[in-house]
């Protein structure tokens, strides 16, 4: 019995849309004014262009050790600032997020935890230069044993300036056979590794076949000498190169997973080493971003360790968020703005994010419902645009995913009012549910009526 699955299904499993799969960048132009609607951002426009000046400070490179707080009300787009942030700066640029309460493991200290989360921030961009063979391959001979051994053959490659013959090994043979390279292909293959890497056909050989596959790339023979030096740039971050050190087994300790705790000893040598690739121009510093979630979780430790940390010339730009007014700071009985002690807030240049007006609301909504490949009625769009203001624009965006399913029930592909009602009855918001709670409250089962252990079975507990 055979079991088809249908493009469909095959997609869903494969596409998943998280809560900031629509934050495509931060939208703002080359002079740092944000578009109203741009990228996946939706107004916050103060927000962003503050966001704006750090994303600049961070592509130029030259300053480390700036801590960032987006303080703001739950739903107000702190993290989705952060998350465009991350899509602006590309992949070249590191970019670690961290939630506050992730330091609190029993395998390492919290100051580890945070120390490698900061060097992991930091990239290092490593220059090497290599020899390649870059040219249009003319002929290629293989010589095979009648006992199928040892493998010899020659490959004649040329540019539009020279041709050269070279003597193949059967290493060069395997690999120019798995990548399927036939004459007229246009070939780069690097000396020191044997990897040989197909760029496309030659313009010449363009009429040798009737039928070329739709993937057929089509290129010019290069120009010049055959063989040349080449620049390769390899990005790692500094946490990287520490558990490449610190572990036996090499690289390999970087799949392995479990890192533990790197002794200062061997930073302080990676350091001296990298200081010393930056004065011989071999390495270049990349000081990335590190995004701390919920920083309000973090202790009166973190924060002291935090003041260090940013002072070191390895310290990334740090990004923290809050949604916290004035609370107690963790491990002390002071309160404090958003839960951090005030000399470190004074270290901190501040962001604030503002709630988002019906129309703003009203435009997140229907991104997401983009994102999402749900349709919806102008008319139920404002209606939960409406939920979203008196609720929270996380319930709102919530209710777009279980509101196409009762659409879906009735056999309608668009999204009415009336489907959202009904979610909207079903499924309680924080507001509703606290109102049910303290009208009902008699009903719940309290805290002082579990009865108090007795005296035996606590003597026997702290025996245990």
């Amino acid at each position: 019995m055979s079991i088809s699955v249908s493009p469909q299904n095959e997609a869903s499993k494969l596409e998943r849309l998280g809560a900031h799969s629509h934050i495509k960048g931060i939208g703002l132009n080359d002079n740092l004014e944000p578009k109203e609607s741009s990228d996946g951002m939706v107004g916050q426009v103060k927000a962003r262009r503050a966001a704006g000046v750090i994303l600049r400070m961070i592509q130029e490179g030259k300053i480390a050790g700036r801590s960032i707080l987006m303080a703001g009300p739950p739903s107000t787009g702190k993290t989705a600032i952060a998350m465009a942030m991350s899509q602006t700066l590309g992949s070249d640029t590191p970019f670690v997020s961290l939630s506050a309460s992730e330091v609190y493991s029993l395998e390492m200290s919290k100051t580890e935890a945070l120390l490698q989360a900061l060097r992991k921030s930091i990239g290092v961009r490593i220059k090497e230069e290599t020899e390649i063979i870059e040219g249009e391959v003319v002929e290629i001979q293989i010589d095979r044993s009648i006992t199928g051994g040892n493998k010899q053959g020659k490959l004649t490659i040329r540019t539009t300036d020279m041709e050269t013959v070279y003597d193949l090994g059967t290493k060069m043979i395997d690999a120019l056979t798995k990548d399927k390279v036939l004459a007229g292909d246009v070939v780069t293959i690097d000396k020191s590794m044997g990897k040989v890497t197909k760029l496309g056909r030659s313009f010449t050989r363009a009429r040798d076949y009737d039928a070329m596959g739709a993937d057929t790339r089509f290129v010019q023979c290069p120009q010049g000498e055959i063989q040349k030096r080449k620049e390769i740039v390899h990005t790692v971050s500094l946490h990287d190169i520490d558990v490449i050190n610190s572990r036996t087994q090499g690289f390999l300790a970087l799949f392995a997973g479990d890192t533990g705790e790197i002794k200062p000893e061997v930073r302080e040598q990676i350091n001296t080493k990298v200081s010393e690739w930056r004065e011989e121009g071999k390495a270049e510093i990349s000081p990335g971003v590190l995004f701390v979630d919920e920083v309000h979780m973090l202790d009166i430790e973190c924060f002291s360790f935090f003041n260090r940390a940013l002072e070191d010339e390895l310290a990334p730009i740090v990004i923290m968020a809050s949604n916290r007014g004035i609370t107690r700071i963790r491990g002390t009985n002071y309160r404090s703005p958003h839960g951090i002690p005030v000399d470190y807030l004074d270290r901190m240049l501040i962001i604030s994010t503002q709630p988002y007006s019906h129309e703003e609301v009203k435009e997140i909504l229907r991104i997401r419902c983009q994102e999402e490949d749900v349709d919806m009625a102008p008319e139920a769009l404002d209606y939960l645009a409406s939920i979203g203001r008196e609720a929270s624009l996380r319930y709102a965006l919530l209710l777009i995913s279980s509101s196409n399913q009762v659409a879906l029930k009735r056999k309608s592909a668009t999204i009415e009012e009336l489907d959202i009602k009904r979610v909207y009855e079903l499924f309680l918001d924080q507001k509703r549910s606290v109102k049910y709670l303290e009208e009902y409250e008699k009903n719940y089962v309290a805290e002082n009526e579990w009865p108090a252990p007795a005296s035996e079975d606590v003597a026997a507990m702290q025996e245990d």
